[in-house]
Protein backbone atom coordinates (compact mmCIF):
# COMPACT_ATOMS: atom_id res chain seq x y z
CA UNK A 1 0.00 0.00 0.00
CA UNK A 2 1.56 3.38 -0.83
CA UNK A 3 1.47 6.24 1.75
CA UNK A 4 -0.41 8.59 1.85
CA UNK A 5 0.55 12.09 2.15
CA UNK A 6 -0.63 15.37 3.78
CA UNK A 7 -2.57 17.42 1.58
CA UNK A 8 -0.78 20.97 1.85
CA UNK A 9 -3.56 23.40 3.97
CA UNK A 10 -2.60 26.71 2.24
CA UNK A 11 -3.02 27.76 -1.33
CA UNK A 12 -0.54 28.29 -3.32
CA UNK A 13 -0.20 30.40 -6.64
CA UNK A 14 -0.30 29.26 -10.15
CA UNK A 15 3.69 29.68 -10.07
CA UNK A 16 3.68 27.01 -7.28
CA UNK A 17 5.11 29.88 -4.62
CA UNK A 18 3.24 29.61 -1.03
CA UNK A 19 0.49 32.58 0.12
CA UNK A 20 0.41 30.98 3.55
CA UNK A 21 0.03 34.20 5.81
CA UNK A 22 -1.70 32.19 8.71
CA UNK A 23 -1.94 34.11 11.77
CA UNK A 24 0.55 35.08 14.61
CA UNK A 25 1.31 33.69 18.26
CA UNK A 26 -0.82 35.24 19.83
CA UNK A 27 -4.00 35.30 17.77
CA UNK A 28 -3.90 31.74 17.81
CA UNK A 29 -4.18 32.09 21.40
CA UNK A 30 -7.79 32.90 20.99
CA UNK A 31 -8.31 29.59 18.71
CA UNK A 32 -6.94 27.54 21.47
CA UNK A 33 -8.72 29.16 24.59
CA UNK A 34 -12.22 28.85 22.71
CA UNK A 35 -11.62 25.35 21.73
CA UNK A 36 -10.56 24.66 25.48
CA UNK A 37 -13.08 26.86 27.61
CA UNK A 38 -16.21 24.53 26.84
CA UNK A 39 -19.10 23.74 28.66
CA UNK A 40 -16.69 22.30 31.23
CA UNK A 41 -16.37 25.52 32.75
CA UNK A 42 -20.22 25.25 33.64
CA UNK A 43 -19.56 21.76 35.15
CA UNK A 44 -16.07 22.58 37.13
CA UNK A 45 -17.70 23.32 40.38
CA UNK A 46 -19.04 19.86 40.68
CA UNK A 47 -16.30 18.04 39.27
CA UNK A 48 -14.63 19.25 42.56
CA UNK A 49 -17.19 18.37 45.08
CA UNK A 50 -17.21 14.85 43.48
CA UNK A 51 -13.53 14.32 43.70
CA UNK A 52 -13.47 15.33 47.27
CA UNK A 53 -13.30 18.77 47.54
CA UNK A 54 -11.25 21.64 46.87
CA UNK A 55 -7.92 20.17 48.06
CA UNK A 56 -7.65 16.89 46.65
CA UNK A 57 -9.13 18.31 43.39
CA UNK A 58 -6.92 20.96 43.00
CA UNK A 59 -3.66 18.54 43.44
CA UNK A 60 -5.18 15.95 41.50
CA UNK A 61 -5.20 18.86 38.75
CA UNK A 62 -1.88 20.25 39.35
CA UNK A 63 -0.50 16.16 39.00
CA UNK A 64 -2.81 15.18 36.05
CA UNK A 65 -2.32 18.49 33.80
CA UNK A 66 1.15 17.75 33.42
CA UNK A 67 0.86 15.05 30.88
CA UNK A 68 -2.68 16.49 29.66
CA UNK A 69 0.14 19.48 28.53
CA UNK A 70 2.67 17.62 27.42
CA UNK A 71 0.58 15.90 25.02
CA UNK A 72 0.14 18.87 23.35
CA UNK A 73 3.74 18.91 23.02
CA UNK A 74 4.21 15.75 21.44
CA UNK A 75 1.48 16.19 18.93
CA UNK A 76 3.36 19.11 17.72
CA UNK A 77 6.58 17.85 17.76
CA UNK A 78 4.81 14.32 15.85
CA UNK A 79 2.98 16.59 13.44
CA UNK A 80 6.64 18.30 12.37
CA UNK A 81 8.27 15.31 11.01
CA UNK A 82 6.65 14.75 8.59
CA UNK A 83 4.89 18.24 8.08
CA UNK A 84 1.07 16.95 8.88
CA UNK A 85 -1.90 19.18 9.03
CA UNK A 86 -4.51 17.31 11.24
CA UNK A 87 -4.63 14.87 13.77
CA UNK A 88 -5.21 11.87 11.54
CA UNK A 89 -2.50 12.60 8.90
CA UNK A 90 0.00 13.01 11.79
CA UNK A 91 -1.42 9.41 12.82
CA UNK A 92 -0.87 8.17 9.24
CA UNK A 93 2.70 9.37 9.06
CA UNK A 94 3.80 7.64 12.24
CA UNK A 95 1.62 4.62 13.31
CA UNK A 96 0.30 3.44 9.62
CA UNK A 97 -3.40 3.21 7.89
CA UNK A 98 -5.32 1.19 10.50
CA UNK A 99 -4.14 3.33 13.53
CA UNK A 100 -5.09 6.74 11.11
CA UNK A 101 -8.67 5.33 10.39
CA UNK A 102 -9.21 4.26 14.04
CA UNK A 103 -7.96 7.82 14.88
CA UNK A 104 -10.42 9.38 12.20
CA UNK A 105 -13.12 7.55 13.61
CA UNK A 106 -12.45 8.53 17.45
CA UNK A 107 -12.48 12.15 16.73
CA UNK A 108 -15.27 12.22 14.22
CA UNK A 109 -17.78 10.40 16.88
CA UNK A 110 -16.07 12.79 19.13
CA UNK A 111 -16.58 16.36 17.67
CA UNK A 112 -20.29 14.84 16.30
CA UNK A 113 -21.29 13.89 19.64
CA UNK A 114 -19.71 17.34 21.05
CA UNK A 115 -21.84 19.25 18.72
CA UNK A 116 -25.21 17.98 19.24
CA UNK A 117 -24.39 18.36 22.82
CA UNK A 118 -23.18 22.28 22.00
CA UNK A 119 -26.68 22.79 20.37
CA UNK A 120 -28.65 21.17 23.75
CA UNK A 121 -26.62 23.66 25.58
CA UNK A 122 -27.61 26.47 23.63
CA UNK A 123 -31.07 25.07 23.50
CA UNK A 124 -30.70 25.32 27.42
CA UNK A 125 -29.57 28.38 28.12
CA UNK A 126 -32.35 29.87 25.69
CA UNK A 127 -35.08 27.85 27.66
CA UNK A 128 -33.69 29.99 31.32
CA UNK A 129 -33.27 33.00 29.51
CA UNK A 130 -36.71 32.61 28.50
CA UNK A 131 -38.20 31.20 31.76
CA UNK A 132 -37.01 33.94 33.60
CA UNK A 133 -37.26 36.93 31.39
CA UNK A 134 -40.82 36.54 30.34
CA UNK A 135 -42.15 33.94 31.69
CA UNK A 136 -45.59 34.33 31.33
CA UNK A 137 -45.27 34.45 27.62
CA UNK A 138 -42.99 31.82 27.11
CA UNK A 139 -44.99 28.96 29.65
CA UNK A 140 -48.64 30.75 28.54
CA UNK A 141 -48.74 31.59 25.23
CA UNK A 142 -46.07 29.85 24.09
CA UNK A 143 -45.40 31.62 21.11
CA UNK A 144 -43.30 29.48 18.31
CA UNK A 145 -40.40 31.59 18.05
CA UNK A 146 -39.42 30.33 21.65
CA UNK A 147 -40.17 26.89 21.22
CA UNK A 148 -37.17 24.77 21.17
CA UNK A 149 -37.15 23.97 17.85
CA UNK A 150 -37.16 27.25 16.12
CA UNK A 151 -34.62 28.59 18.75
CA UNK A 152 -32.42 26.04 18.02
CA UNK A 153 -32.86 25.92 13.93
CA UNK A 154 -32.78 29.65 13.94
CA UNK A 155 -30.15 30.77 15.81
CA UNK A 156 -27.91 28.02 14.70
CA UNK A 157 -28.79 28.89 11.12
CA UNK A 158 -27.72 32.28 11.36
CA UNK A 159 -24.75 32.31 13.74
CA UNK A 160 -22.97 28.59 13.19
CA UNK A 161 -23.57 27.41 9.50
CA UNK A 162 -21.90 30.99 8.06
CA UNK A 163 -18.55 29.77 10.08
CA UNK A 164 -18.72 25.97 9.13
CA UNK A 165 -18.17 26.19 5.76
CA UNK A 166 -14.33 27.84 5.99
CA UNK A 167 -11.24 25.86 4.13
CA UNK A 168 -8.64 27.11 6.90
CA UNK A 169 -9.25 26.94 10.76
CA UNK A 170 -7.83 30.41 11.72
CA UNK A 171 -10.68 31.75 10.07
CA UNK A 172 -12.60 31.57 12.83
CA UNK A 173 -9.91 33.57 15.19
CA UNK A 174 -12.06 36.42 15.11
CA UNK A 175 -15.55 34.71 16.51
CA UNK A 176 -13.35 33.15 18.94
CA UNK A 177 -12.09 36.31 20.51
CA UNK A 178 -15.99 36.97 21.28
CA UNK A 179 -16.37 33.20 22.69
CA UNK A 180 -13.54 33.69 25.16
CA UNK A 181 -14.93 37.01 25.68
CA UNK A 182 -18.03 34.93 27.00
CA UNK A 183 -16.23 32.17 29.06
CA UNK A 184 -14.29 34.68 31.17
CA UNK A 185 -17.68 36.94 31.88
CA UNK A 186 -18.82 33.59 33.37
CA UNK A 187 -15.89 33.76 35.61
CA UNK A 188 -15.83 36.87 36.89
CA UNK A 189 -19.88 36.57 37.78
CA UNK A 190 -18.79 33.94 39.50
CA UNK A 191 -15.78 35.24 41.48
CA UNK A 192 -18.09 38.73 42.29
CA UNK A 193 -21.13 36.54 43.48
CA UNK A 194 -18.58 34.58 45.54
CA UNK A 195 -16.54 38.06 47.70
CA UNK A 196 -20.52 39.54 47.74
CA UNK A 197 -22.22 38.68 50.77
CA UNK A 198 -23.96 35.17 50.23
CA UNK A 199 -25.16 32.25 52.53
CA UNK A 200 -23.09 29.34 52.30
CA UNK A 201 -25.99 26.77 51.41
CA UNK A 202 -24.03 23.37 52.25
CA UNK A 203 -21.19 21.05 53.37
CA UNK A 204 -17.86 21.60 52.14
CA UNK A 205 -16.25 18.30 51.27
CA UNK A 206 -12.87 17.66 52.58
CA UNK A 207 -11.94 13.85 51.68
CA UNK A 208 -12.75 12.25 48.59
CA UNK A 209 -14.80 9.07 49.35
CA UNK A 210 -12.67 6.57 47.57
CA UNK A 211 -9.47 7.18 45.46
CA UNK A 212 -11.84 5.96 42.51
CA UNK A 213 -13.45 9.43 42.69
CA UNK A 214 -9.89 10.83 42.12
CA UNK A 215 -9.43 8.93 39.03
CA UNK A 216 -12.90 9.80 37.62
CA UNK A 217 -11.90 12.93 38.13
CA UNK A 218 -8.73 12.36 35.21
CA UNK A 219 -11.32 12.35 32.38
CA UNK A 220 -13.39 15.63 33.63
CA UNK A 221 -9.51 17.56 33.21
CA UNK A 222 -9.09 15.90 30.17
CA UNK A 223 -12.56 17.10 28.93
CA UNK A 224 -11.94 20.21 29.78
CA UNK A 225 -8.51 20.89 28.63
CA UNK A 226 -9.14 19.05 25.57
CA UNK A 227 -7.57 21.20 22.89
CA UNK A 228 -6.11 18.34 21.36
CA UNK A 229 -8.43 17.60 18.72
CA UNK A 230 -7.75 20.50 16.80
CA UNK A 231 -4.30 21.68 18.21
CA UNK A 232 -2.60 20.33 14.96
CA UNK A 233 -4.92 21.83 12.30
CA UNK A 234 -4.54 25.37 14.42
CA UNK A 235 -0.91 24.61 14.52
CA UNK A 236 -0.71 24.08 10.92
CA UNK A 237 -2.02 27.88 10.41
CA UNK A 238 0.63 29.36 12.46
CA UNK A 239 2.20 32.35 10.33
CA UNK A 240 5.83 30.38 11.71
CA UNK A 241 5.06 26.97 12.15
CA UNK A 242 7.79 26.24 14.72
CA UNK A 243 7.83 24.70 18.46
CA UNK A 244 9.39 28.46 19.84
CA UNK A 245 5.75 30.30 18.42
CA UNK A 246 3.42 27.67 19.41
CA UNK A 247 4.85 27.21 23.18
CA UNK A 248 4.10 30.66 23.29
CA UNK A 249 0.38 30.20 21.95
CA UNK A 250 0.14 27.21 24.25
CA UNK A 251 1.85 28.86 27.50
CA UNK A 252 -0.73 31.92 27.10
CA UNK A 253 -3.79 29.65 26.37
CA UNK A 254 -3.30 27.47 29.22
CA UNK A 255 -2.30 29.78 31.78
CA UNK A 256 -5.85 31.56 30.72
CA UNK A 257 -7.38 28.24 31.28
CA UNK A 258 -6.19 27.15 34.28
CA UNK A 259 -7.00 30.25 36.17
CA UNK A 260 -10.52 30.10 34.42
CA UNK A 261 -11.43 27.17 35.23
CA UNK A 262 -9.86 27.05 39.11
CA UNK A 263 -11.30 30.40 40.03
CA UNK A 264 -14.54 29.05 39.10
CA UNK A 265 -14.69 25.96 40.70
CA UNK A 266 -13.29 27.18 43.91
CA UNK A 267 -15.35 29.94 44.09
CA UNK A 268 -18.46 28.36 43.04
CA UNK A 269 -17.98 25.38 45.01
CA UNK A 270 -17.59 27.81 48.00
CA UNK A 271 -21.11 28.99 47.85
CA UNK A 272 -22.98 26.04 47.52
CA UNK A 273 -20.81 22.73 48.80
CA UNK A 274 -23.04 19.62 48.13
CA UNK A 275 -25.94 21.77 46.78
CA UNK A 276 -23.91 22.57 43.78
CA UNK A 277 -25.29 21.97 40.68
CA UNK A 278 -23.82 20.01 37.45
CA UNK A 279 -24.26 23.89 35.49
CA UNK A 280 -23.37 26.14 37.98
CA UNK A 281 -25.35 29.00 36.47
CA UNK A 282 -28.45 26.86 37.89
CA UNK A 283 -27.19 27.23 41.41
CA UNK A 284 -27.65 31.37 41.78
CA UNK A 285 -31.05 33.14 41.90
CA UNK A 286 -32.25 34.17 38.47
CA UNK A 287 -30.97 37.95 38.68
CA UNK A 288 -30.61 39.90 35.63
CA UNK A 289 -26.41 39.34 35.69
CA UNK A 290 -27.11 35.76 35.97
CA UNK A 291 -29.34 35.91 32.94
CA UNK A 292 -26.85 37.98 30.71
CA UNK A 293 -24.06 35.14 31.62
CA UNK A 294 -26.78 32.62 30.07
CA UNK A 295 -26.93 34.59 27.18
CA UNK A 296 -22.78 35.18 27.24
CA UNK A 297 -22.74 30.78 27.40
CA UNK A 298 -25.14 30.62 24.70
CA UNK A 299 -22.73 32.21 22.71
CA UNK A 300 -19.55 31.28 23.48
CA UNK A 301 -21.19 28.13 22.46
CA UNK A 302 -22.05 29.19 19.27
CA UNK A 303 -18.35 30.30 18.33
CA UNK A 304 -17.12 26.65 19.72
CA UNK A 305 -19.15 24.61 17.50
CA UNK A 306 -17.88 25.57 14.00
CA UNK A 307 -14.01 24.32 15.73
CA UNK A 308 -15.12 20.93 16.28
CA UNK A 309 -17.21 21.36 13.41
CA UNK A 310 -13.89 21.60 11.27
CA UNK A 311 -12.22 18.90 13.22
CA UNK A 312 -14.85 16.49 12.77
CA UNK A 313 -15.27 17.28 9.41
CA UNK A 314 -11.83 16.58 8.37
CA UNK A 315 -11.75 13.30 10.32
CA UNK A 316 -15.05 12.38 7.99
CA UNK A 317 -13.33 13.57 5.32
CA UNK A 318 -10.11 10.88 5.77
CA UNK A 319 -12.32 8.23 6.05
CA UNK A 320 -14.40 9.29 2.68
CA UNK A 321 -10.39 9.58 1.23
CA UNK A 322 -9.50 6.16 2.29
CA UNK A 323 -12.99 4.53 1.42
CA UNK A 324 -13.02 5.24 -2.20
CA UNK A 325 -9.28 5.42 -2.77
CA UNK A 326 -9.35 8.75 -3.92
CA UNK A 327 -5.76 10.09 -5.19
CA UNK A 328 -4.55 13.77 -4.31
CA UNK A 329 -5.44 14.66 -7.60
CA UNK A 330 -9.25 13.40 -7.24
CA UNK A 331 -9.30 15.05 -3.38
CA UNK A 332 -7.62 18.68 -4.53
CA UNK A 333 -10.52 18.45 -7.72
CA UNK A 334 -13.70 18.52 -5.71
CA UNK A 335 -12.59 19.71 -2.74
CA UNK A 336 -14.96 22.75 -2.63
CA UNK A 337 -17.97 20.84 -3.46
CA UNK A 338 -17.30 18.04 -0.77
CA UNK A 339 -16.57 20.49 1.87
CA UNK A 340 -19.84 22.18 1.09
CA UNK A 341 -21.79 19.10 1.11
CA UNK A 342 -20.53 17.34 4.13
CA UNK A 343 -20.56 20.93 5.94
CA UNK A 344 -24.62 20.73 5.23
CA UNK A 345 -24.72 16.95 5.91
CA UNK A 346 -23.16 17.70 9.38
CA UNK A 347 -24.81 20.74 10.50
CA UNK A 348 -28.46 19.01 9.11
CA UNK A 349 -28.10 15.93 11.64
CA UNK A 350 -26.27 17.46 14.68
CA UNK A 351 -29.60 20.05 14.50
CA UNK A 352 -32.27 17.33 14.03
CA UNK A 353 -30.78 15.07 16.61
CA UNK A 354 -30.25 18.08 18.71
CA UNK A 355 -33.94 18.59 18.77
CA UNK A 356 -34.96 15.27 18.84
CA UNK A 357 -32.80 14.35 22.05
CA UNK A 358 -33.20 16.77 24.82
CA UNK A 359 -30.70 14.67 26.66
CA UNK A 360 -26.84 13.17 26.19
CA UNK A 361 -27.12 10.98 28.68
CA UNK A 362 -24.76 8.51 29.60
CA UNK A 363 -22.88 9.66 26.17
CA UNK A 364 -21.97 12.92 27.36
CA UNK A 365 -19.89 11.10 29.96
CA UNK A 366 -18.12 8.39 27.33
CA UNK A 367 -17.13 11.45 25.81
CA UNK A 368 -14.27 12.25 28.63
CA UNK A 369 -13.57 8.17 27.75
CA UNK A 370 -12.63 9.54 24.08
CA UNK A 371 -11.06 12.56 25.11
CA UNK A 372 -8.55 9.98 27.45
CA UNK A 373 -7.71 8.10 23.77
CA UNK A 374 -7.34 11.16 21.94
CA UNK A 375 -5.35 12.72 24.33
CA UNK A 376 -3.23 9.88 26.04
CA UNK A 377 -3.17 6.68 23.55
CA UNK A 378 -2.49 8.23 20.89
CA UNK A 379 -0.19 10.78 21.34
CA UNK A 380 2.01 8.05 23.24
CA UNK A 381 1.55 5.28 20.63
CA UNK A 382 2.98 8.09 18.47
CA UNK A 383 6.21 8.79 20.45
CA UNK A 384 6.49 5.10 21.25
CA UNK A 385 6.69 4.68 17.30
CA UNK A 386 8.61 7.45 16.27
CA UNK A 387 11.33 6.66 19.42
CA UNK A 388 11.66 3.44 18.17
CA UNK A 389 12.51 4.22 14.59
CA UNK A 390 15.40 5.78 16.07
CA UNK A 391 16.18 3.34 18.60
CA UNK A 392 16.31 0.45 15.41
CA UNK A 393 17.89 3.23 13.21
CA UNK A 394 20.86 2.90 15.30
CA UNK A 395 21.22 6.47 16.18
CA UNK A 396 24.02 7.64 18.59
CA UNK A 397 22.67 9.43 21.79
CA UNK A 398 20.12 7.09 22.26
CA UNK A 399 19.18 7.64 26.42
CA UNK A 400 16.85 10.30 25.33
CA UNK A 401 14.87 8.10 22.75
CA UNK A 402 14.23 5.28 25.48
CA UNK A 403 13.09 7.42 27.97
CA UNK A 404 10.98 9.06 25.52
CA UNK A 405 9.81 4.96 24.56
CA UNK A 406 9.25 4.90 27.84
CA UNK A 407 6.81 7.50 28.69
CA UNK A 408 5.18 6.65 25.66
CA UNK A 409 4.56 3.22 27.21
CA UNK A 410 2.99 5.25 30.05
CA UNK A 411 0.74 6.64 28.12
CA UNK A 412 -0.51 4.12 26.74
CA UNK A 413 -0.97 2.42 29.76
CA UNK A 414 -2.62 5.49 31.88
CA UNK A 415 -4.49 6.00 28.41
CA UNK A 416 -6.13 2.28 28.61
CA UNK A 417 -6.62 1.91 31.53
CA UNK A 418 -8.54 5.77 32.32
CA UNK A 419 -10.81 4.79 29.13
CA UNK A 420 -12.14 1.68 30.35
CA UNK A 421 -12.66 3.05 34.27
CA UNK A 422 -14.60 5.99 32.44
CA UNK A 423 -16.65 3.40 30.25
CA UNK A 424 -17.12 1.17 33.00
CA UNK A 425 -18.45 4.21 35.72
CA UNK A 426 -20.43 5.61 33.17
CA UNK A 427 -22.45 2.56 32.35
CA UNK A 428 -23.08 1.74 35.67
CA UNK A 429 -24.21 5.62 36.55
CA UNK A 430 -26.55 5.19 33.41
CA UNK A 431 -27.96 1.93 34.57
CA UNK A 432 -28.62 3.67 38.38
CA UNK A 433 -30.06 6.44 36.74
CA UNK A 434 -28.59 10.43 37.54
CA UNK A 435 -31.02 13.12 38.52
CA UNK A 436 -30.82 15.85 36.02
CA UNK A 437 -30.02 19.59 37.13
CA UNK A 438 -33.55 21.89 36.67
CA UNK A 439 -33.47 25.49 36.95
CA UNK A 440 -34.96 26.97 40.51
CA UNK A 441 -37.75 28.69 38.14
CA UNK A 442 -40.02 27.01 35.56
CA UNK A 443 -43.57 26.82 34.27
CA UNK A 444 -44.86 24.38 36.65
CA UNK A 445 -43.52 26.74 39.90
Amino acid sequence: MTEQKPLPIFRTSKEGTDLKKGSGWFVTTFLVVNATLGAGLLNFPMAYHQAGGIVTAMIAQSVFLVPVIVSIFILAYCADIKGSNTYPDMVLSICGPTAQMVCAACLMVDCFVMCVTFLIVISDQWEVFFLNVANDLYCQTQPFYMSRTFVISFTSAVFILPLCFSKQIDFLRHSSVIGVIGSLCVAVLVAIKYFLLHDNQGTIATTPHSWIDVLIFVPVISFAFECHLSIISVYSCMSKRNTREFSKTVTLALIVCVITYTSTATLGYLQFGDNITHDILLSFNPTTDVMVAVVLVAVKTYTAYPILCFVGKAAFETLWRIFWKMSPEEIVKREKTRRVIITLVWFTLTLLLAVLIPNMGVVVEILGALAVVLIFVFPGLCLFKTMQNKIESGEKHLTKAYVCRGIGIVYIIVGTFIFGLTVTQAIIKDIQGVKADTSKFSCSS
